[in-house]
This record gives C-alpha cells, sequence and structure tokens, in this order.
C-alpha cells in the first residue's frame, strides 16, 4: 500500500493524501486508531448492555474482539503487523492495547476470587484474541469457533485469579 495507490483508489490527487496522512506510517496509524476506536465503542456499548456475570462480560469480550477485526475484514491483521514495522507505531499499537487490556481488567475484576486479574493472564488473553481472530479472518477455523475459544480462555484466565490456597500448589518454578 502506497499513498500514490490510496489517492488512485480514491479517485484524489496525491497531495489530498499526503496532506491528510503525512507518510504511510501516519496512514497505517490512522487506520489502526480507527480500528481501536471502532473496538472499544462496540465493546463498551455491548458491556453496558450485558448481564453483569462472568459469563456475560466473558462473552462480551470475546464476540466485540472477534466480530470487530472480521467486520474490518482480511487488512487489519495485515495492518496490525505492520504496527511492528517502527518504533513509533509500535508505541501506537501497545497504548492501544494497555488501554483494552485496562478495559478488561475493569469488566472482569468482580468476578475474580483475588479482586483482580493477573497482567500476565490479561496479556495471554490479548495474544490469544489476535491469533483468534486473525485465524477466523482468514478462513483457518470459524467465528464462532474463534469467539468460543477466546471466551472459554477468559472464563479460565479469570477462574485462575482465585486465591492460590483454595488452588493448591500450581505454580510452575524454573
Amino acid at each position: 500500500m502506497t499513498l500514490g495507490r490510496l489517492a488512485e483508489q480514491s479517485a484524489v490527487t496525491k497531495p489530498v493524501v499526503y496532506d491528510h496522512f503525512g507518510t504511510r506510517s501516519g496512514l497505517l496509524a490512522a487506520l489502526y486508531r480507527e480500528f481501536d476506536a471502532r473496538q472499544n465503542s462496540l465493546m463498551d456499548a455491548a458491556l453496558q448492555a450485558s448481564e453483569p456475570t462472568l459469563t456475560g462480560r466473558a462473552a462480551v469480550i470475546a464476540s466485540s474482539y472477534v466480530d470487530c477485526v472480521l467486520l474490518q475484514g482480511r487488512e487489519i491483521p495485515g495492518v496490525i503487523a505492520a504496527l511492528a514495522g517502527s518504533p513509533e507505531l509500535e508505541r501506537i499499537k501497545r497504548d492501544c492495547e494497555t488501554a483494552f487490556i485496562e478495559r478488561c481488567r475493569i469488566a472482569l475484576a468482580p468476578f475474580a476470587g483475588t479482586g483482580a486479574v493477573a497482567s500476565a493472564g490479561l496479556w495471554a488473553m490479548l495474544g490469544a484474541a489476535e491469533a483468534l481472530s486473525y485465524a477466523a479472518a482468514t478462513e483457518e477455523i470459524t467465528a464462532a469457533q474463534a469467539r468460543d475459544e477466546l471466551f472459554e480462555t477468559i472464563v479460565a484466565m479469570v477462574a485462575r485469579s482465585a486465591p492460590r490456597h483454595t488452588l493448591g500448589r500450581s505454580l510452575i518454578t524454573f
């Protein structure tokens, strides 16, 4: 994707596109920010309408993430991958990811035995969300399979946040 090609496809002159985005990185940043804003809006509305239970919140997070990626089409995984191309773009992606994780932490905390969900689990959930959504976007699995697996991952993550004394000794040491 080049800005010149975007101008051609949009039937506008190159200066219009360059004035608006500046660089290819600017275009990628704008695409990702739009995706992130749409994802947050979709999830926030669904969380407000959901039942205040672990299964209700987990279902919303799973379906919002997968459905938003699928709504964006097969291109969004490529845009996400391209964000690793520069420190500036990577920082934008990381800031958006951190904000998403914090939204999930707040939504799921009431159901964690300790009152908090571990950061490592939330990052693992995000990795699973990205991988499952990509697999659904490339039709390696169905959207329902992606949503269901992500839902189960979220529920298990929150269950692991129960106090350690109730789970027995399950920590792995190296």
